[in-house]
């Protein structure tokens, strides 16, 4: 899958993050010794959104130290924090990965995907070509107002933890619990499969 970019300008996915982390973890790369499992939400709701998050999935699959392990089914979804019919409906999944990059470097890498799709961010919760969040990296607790894990509100949107539990029943969610019984806490309503569409794992 080919994707364009203004022309002039790098494309941003091609070193999103610090080369000195490149380098620690290219010699890693063929095994990911020691990797860590993280857990990444995708959602798009502007253009051609279930081929942005395949070019999404595809993108942190091509960084160093990542591995896409599992994908999780396509949902379609109310946007969060809006009025109703004020957006168009997203398409959201999760994405499990294993990765020894360190959870900074993730977000870096985040970030360029999202600027690759042109993602602007002018308004919260405002319309998106994509948005892709960590949703939570192993154990880690944190607060850090840059990269606050788990997803500070992760617990209550079950947009995320729905395909996440299709992925992993037995999931938990750090600090949280189990997902499933978060689950049981939420609504679904809003929340709408689509078996029509299918992700892939990369190749």
């Amino acid at each position: 899958m080919t994707f364009s970019f203004t022309e002039g300008h790098s494309d941003p996915t091609v070193q999103p993050v610090p080369a000195s982390v490149v380098r620690q973890v290219d010699a890693a790369d063929t095994t990911l010794s020691n990797p860590r499992r993280a857990v990444v939400s995708i959602g798009a709701n502007l253009g051609n959104r279930l081929e942005t998050l395949q070019g999404a999935i595809d993108a942190l699959e091509d960084t160093p130290g990542v591995r896409v392990k599992a994908v999780s089914p396509v949902y379609e979804t109310e946007p969060w924090g809006v009025e109703p019919g004020s957006q168009p409906s997203y398409f959201n999944a999760v994405v499990v990965l294993k990765t020894t990059l360190p959870p900074s470097s993730l977000l870096e890498r985040a970030h360029a995907v999202e600027e690759a799709f042109h993602r602007v961010r002018e308004e919260r919760w405002g319309a998106r070509t994509l948005d892709v969040d960590i949703v939570a990296y192993a154990d880690v607790v944190s607060d850090d107002p840059v990269l606050t894990l788990p997803h500070p509100r992760a617990h209550e949107r079950a947009f995320v933890l729905v395909p996440w539990h299709d992925v992993e029943p037995e999931a938990q969610l750090p600090g949280r619990g189990p997902v499933a019984a978060l689950l049981d806490d939420i609504t679904r309503t809003g929340v709408a499969p689509r078996k029509d569409l299918e992700l892939r794992l990369p190749e």
